[in-house]
């Protein structure tokens, strides 16, 4: 799988809200290996956007379609400033329920000392733990990049219980997992809330 991640600051969100409209009506139809998006806009004007594809192959020909090229020069002058790409193979979907059901979504982003380390740790935190502790949580994407930088797409059932999730004290095991990440990790972790998430999937 191959995932790319978009971000950029907007000023005109009903105006960028319209474009991604009509993506999903002109330019989704004929998309290549496109496996689906998060998409959405914080508080702040602050743009992101998760799209999930087959391979690298099928985005870059996906990309290289006129009707996407045409659809990204206008929505583009959308934007405030430069907007990123950041591009990855290392891809782990885990889901708990229909992500696209979700409610709220949230995106954290932060960078790791370990990288082979944090998967080891991530991989040991039991799925079943997991969903019973926070049966909010939908699903999630992880993705990393080869400096250690990471993004993790979380999906709640509704940002109330997202919020009342985040007030409960986690089992042992979790805990354990949670604070070796603390130590792997480097700077402060941003968190960016997607209140009215745009979620889309293939098929």
């Amino acid at each position: 799988m191959f995932a790319q991640v978009i971000q950029g600051r907007t000023s005109d969100a009903k105006g960028l809200r319209a474009a991604l409209d009509r993506w999903l009506q002109d330019v989704r139809p004929g998309a290549i290996g496109w496996l689906g998006s998060t998409v959405g806009i914080t508080d702040d004007g602050t743009f992101v956007a998760l799209a999930r594809f087959e391979s690298v192959q099928a985005a870059e020909r996906n990309a290289e379609r006129p009707e996407q090229s045409r659809w990204w020069e206008e929505t583009s002058r959308l934007f405030e400033g430069d907007v990123s790409f950041r591009d990855s193979e290392d891809v782990t979907v885990e889901l708990q329920g229909d992500p696209d059901r979700a409610g709220f979504v949230q995106v954290m982003q932060g960078r790791v000392t370990d990288a082979a380390r944090a998967k080891e740790v991530m991989a040991r935190m039991p799925s079943d733990v997991m969903a019973a502790f926070r049966p909010d949580v939908l699903g999630s994407v992880m993705i990393g990049y080869d400096d250690g930088a990471w993004t993790q797409v979380l999906y709640f059932t509704s940002e109330a219980e997202a919020r009342e999730g985040e007030r409960k004290e986690p089992p042992r095991e979790l805990q354990d997992a949670m604070e070796e990440m603390g130590k792997l990790s480097v700077g402060e972790t941003t968190f960016l809330d997607l209140r009215e998430p745009l979620l889309q999937s293939a098929g």
